[in-house]
């Protein structure tokens, strides 16, 4: 029997095929995920997403498994170490945005709200279900643009909201399978 899934998922890479089925689209509340995930689209940004997961492994393993705790303590010596490693993008911005982004999310705790808390807040709480076709996903909404402009006002780095919208539907606060994909009719 054929599955048939979003004409985005490439049926070669069978990590890109999991990470349509399994995680695209799924309701996500786990804080280190969230902060993995908002690191992992801002990497993204000018690359395609399965350049990104395909390197994700060495992403978890370069920034100590996404502890924030960790990461906004990078001094220039672990920068270095950073821009050195083949497994990751070896982009200036992208790694100095990462360790301003462990800061701002510690800041954002250290007030009190979780990363699940601040995101969820935005949809009260319940992930927005489209009904797409093929090609006609946006980019970015509304929405994206308010989440985008408060990280920003926020501290948070490479979160335009092309990459928002990307991130919302990563971690299940948007789910846009396109209406032929079997994640759709699971709904």
């Amino acid at each position: 029997m054929t599955v048939t899934r979003c004409t985005w998922a490439n049926p070669a890479n069978p990590r890109y095929l999991a990470y349509h089925d399994q995680e695209w689209g799924v309701v996500c509340h786990d804080e280190n995920r969230l902060f993995e995930m908002l690191n992992l689209e801002g990497a993204q940004a000018g690359l395609s997403w399965e350049t990104i997961l395909n390197k994700r492994e060495s992403y978890r393993a370069a920034f100590d498994g996404w502890d924030a705790e960790i990461i906004a303590r990078y001094d220039a010596a672990k920068v270095a170490e950073l821009l050195a490693n083949p497994g990751i993008v070896r982009n200036k911005l992208k790694v100095a945005a990462a360790i301003t982004n462990a800061q701002a999310y510690l800041r954002l705790r250290a007030e009190g709200q979780s990363l699940d808390q601040y995101l969820w807040a935005w949809v009260g709480g319940a992930p927005i279900i489209n009904s797409f076709g093929a090609g006609d996903r946006p980019a970015k909404t509304e929405l994206s643009d308010r989440i985008s402009k408060d990280l920003i006002k926020r501290g948070f780095k490479f979160v335009g909201s092309t990459i928002i919208y990307a991130y919302m539907q990563g971690i299940g606060m948007v789910d846009d399978h396109d209406v032929k994909c079997f994640r759709h009719a699971e709904r």
